[in-house]
């Protein structure tokens, strides 16, 4: 993983994966014992896109291993507003860091960039294409609350289409042998290239338009936000935004060691009465995404 981008949850193998689960659960354990880790160390998080917790967490990653954080939270505060492309942006940061981390609205942004930076690129999320560091915050999370990570039923529910953190989490888990239920609207299915994936691995997977009873049988419940920003048209957003809200008393019967995850920001999909429920994660979720990026970080600039 030395010096090796993360574009894609592709990138990584099986045993990767396996790595920096241990290793973040090193760094949860003993969160104050490595600020001298990337002492000299300069890491630039670039983000072309609004974001609270994947930067923020990054960046508490990068202050709690004693590195440097430099960029910019919103592009119209750097040169991209004068008209700078793309490549400009990275050639030239890549010259004051040595790692950068990018968000961008444009699917395979990230990758471009890989190809001309002259230090390690993370994508920290590229349009509704990969969330690479949330999945594997969100493995991580999965395994802290299973004690397992394989022959598990995940349930997807709300926006699967342009939802980038469940494509980036089927194909993850697709190594340890899940079954998984999606539950969208109509118009925000799970898209048929994911769809094949999963069949050409031989994983099953059912689709509906219920929520209830497959809560039943779930082990996880991965639920998403439908997403404003991706419509163009605004009537479609109204039609299908309250399509699924999971309530506290939707919760009865489940299994006992069912969790409740989102990726956050959480609109009006999860009722406020779910958050006193012994079954919701998402918060810690959100916690451990410190953890995993502390791990992704040191294991690609080879200091753990």
């Amino acid at each position: 993983m030395k010096n090796k981008s993360l574009i894609s949850i592709h990138d990584y193998s099986k045993n990767d994966y396996l790595r920096i689960m241990d290793l973040a659960e090193e760094f949860e354990k003993n969160p104050r014992s490595y600020g001298n880790l990337l002492s000299g160390k300069v890491i630039a998080t670039l983000f072309f896109e609004p974001s609270t917790r994947t930067r923020l967490s990054f960046e508490s990653a990068i202050q709690r291993l004693g590195g440097s954080v430099i960029g910019f939270t919103d592009s119209s505060s750097s040169s991209v507003s004068k008209g700078e492309t793309l490549k400009d942006t990275i050639k030239t940061v890549s010259q004051y860091s040595d790692l950068i981390v990018m968000r961008h609205p444009i699917e395979g942004s990230a990758r471009w960039a890989s190809e001309v930076s002259d230090v390690p690129i993370v994508n920290a999320g590229d349009g509704a294409n990969q969330h690479p560091t949330q999945c594997l915050l969100d493995l991580y999370t999965i395994r802290q609350t299973q004690g397992k990570l394989e022959d598990l039923t995940i349930t997807m529910v709300g926006d699967l289409k342009y939802g980038r953190t469940v494509h980036s989490l089927i194909q993850a888990m697709s190594y340890f042998s899940p079954s998984f239920h999606f539950v969208s609207p109509e118009e925000l299915k799970m898209p048929n290239e994911y769809k094949m994936f999963l069949k050409e691995k031989n994983i099953p997977f059912k689709e509906s338009n219920e929520l209830g009873e497959v809560l039943k049988t779930s082990d996880i419940a991965y639920v998403t936000r439908v997403q404003k920003e991706r419509f163009s048209d605004p009537m479609e957003y109204e039609k299908v935004k309250n399509a699924f809200v999971l309530k506290n008393e939707m919760l009865e019967g489940t299994k006992s060691n069912l969790k409740i995850l989102h990726p956050l920001p959480r609109v009006n999909e999860i009722s406020e009465d779910v958050d006193e429920n012994e079954k919701a994660y998402y918060f810690r979720q959100a916690l451990n995404g410190v953890y995993a990026r502390m791990a992704i970080i040191s294991s690609i600039l080879g200091l753990k």
